[in-house]
């Protein structure tokens, strides 16, 4: 349902610490290199650059790699400096950048996939390098050799991957909206369960070890979050994007939610609140408020003699409504409903100026939102997007 976001005023705002504007398309993912002032990009231009900042304050590239191919995805290891790039080709090259970033040394290089690769994983703990491509197929490899251990056939191209250490499971997300749990080992994985939730495909993922929850965004401008370990697979949706969401970073510190979508958005979310379950829309013929009949229920609108009219949802209790009997709006913040939904009468009735209360700030990046990347140690932000345009934002104000 399309809604108009009327955020409150906001004292703290995120601060631009920078601007990079140097690619010749777009930046694709981007990172911020922990201890150091510097940021790594690839992008649809096929290159690698790695940024250092300068003492004139300006972020100059100290490496310019050129790959045969338009860069994807990366993932990038802060303790080994190791640096996996996936391409438009299916093909995966992994290099280690020297001590001071002034270097890029190949190290390996093997075909993926058939298709674009669309995320890429290193993990450091099993020497394990995960990736998912167009070819509906998610692989893993020994990072050590490059030999391919599995693979699993998907649904749908994958657009999001996460991956728990501790249990060996990895969460797919794809283009039919759904998430995939699987239990990989060494040469083999399985299946363990699939869940739905958004009815647009997924954009992005993010896993939180400690609290066993994964959040989901989404084309349809929703998050999910989903309670894994203590919640039985609760679901929790928070609505507050109008266009679909980018990226999201959790900071378990602070218990916070960072979002961002394609019309340039930035929610941080406080997810430290007891938030409530989005009620399932329930079904009938007719309103279960006045009981007047749905306008498909031919048999008591002849019974009665009245004209049928159009089925609606309470947001709040998920009753099927009239118009006349849910002719008022309300947000619904605990149930993630930032801006103005529609509820009955009743519902309306029993929802306080404390219900009311925001519990998510709204900012403005000004530029169109393709990827993200938090930093925690200093509480800093980077967005990148198709004006080929990489910002980095101090985050320490809102987030705290």
């Amino acid at each position: 349902m399309a809604a108009e976001i009327h955020p409150t005023p906001q004292t703290r705002t995120p601060i631009l610490l920078s601007k990079i504007e140097a690619s010749q398309d777009v930046v694709n993912t981007a990172v911020i290199i922990p201890k150091e002032d510097g940021v790594i990009s690839v992008s649809e231009d096929r290159t690698v650059r790695v940024w250092l900042k300068r003492d004139g304050g300006q972020y100059w590239p100290s490496v310019y790699h050129t790959m045969p191919a338009p860069c994807s995805c990366m993932s990038f290891n802060p303790e080994t400096r190791r640096l996996s790039v996936g391409m438009d080709t299916g093909e995966v090259s992994e290099f280690i950048l020297s001590e001071d970033y002034n270097k890029m040394t190949p190290a390996l290089s093997y075909q993926a996939h058939q298709g674009r690769v669309t995320v890429v994983l290193f993990v450091l703990e099993m020497e394990w390098v995960l990736s998912t491509g167009q070819d509906k197929s998610f692989t893993w490899h020994c990072s050590e050799s490059g030999q391919q251990l599995g693979s699993y056939r998907t649904t749908s191209w994958v657009s999001g991957l996460q991956f728990d250490v501790e249990t060996r499971h990895a969460f797919v997300g794809d283009h039919s909206g759904q998430v995939t749990i699987l239990k990989l080992e060494q040469d083999s994985g399985s299946l363990v369960t699939t869940f739905k939730g958004h009815t647009g495909s997924v954009t992005a993922l993010c896993w939180d070890p400690v609290q066993r929850v994964l959040f989901s965004g989404s084309s349809d401008h929703s998050i999910i979050m989903w309670d894994i370990g203590g919640g039985k697979g609760t679901a929790i949706e928070l609505q507050g994007h109008n266009e679909k969401v980018q990226g999201l970073c959790y900071v378990p510190h602070t218990r916070q939610l960072i979002s961002c979508s394609s019309d340039g958005g930035i929610i941080v979310w406080n997810m430290d609140v007891t938030r409530q379950e989005t009620p399932e829309w329930l079904d009938s013929d007719s309103c279960q408020r006045c009981e007047q009949p749905f306008f498909w229920n031919f048999k008591q609108m002849w019974d009665s003699k009245r004209i049928g009219l159009r089925q609606h949802h309470c947001r709040k209790c998920g009753q099927a409504v009239c118009g006349k009997c849910s002719s008022k709006r309300s947000t619904i913040p605990l149930m993630g409903f930032e801006f103005e939904v529609r509820v009955c009468d009743s519902c309306h009735d029993s929802i306080t100026d404390e219900d009311r209360a925001p519990t998510a700030t709204f900012h403005d990046s000004k530029h169109s939102i393709v990827h993200v990347h938090f930093e925690p140690t200093r509480g800093w932000l980077l967005t990148s997007g198709p004006d080929k345009v990489i910002k980095l934002w101090d985050m320490t104000p809102v987030v705290s």
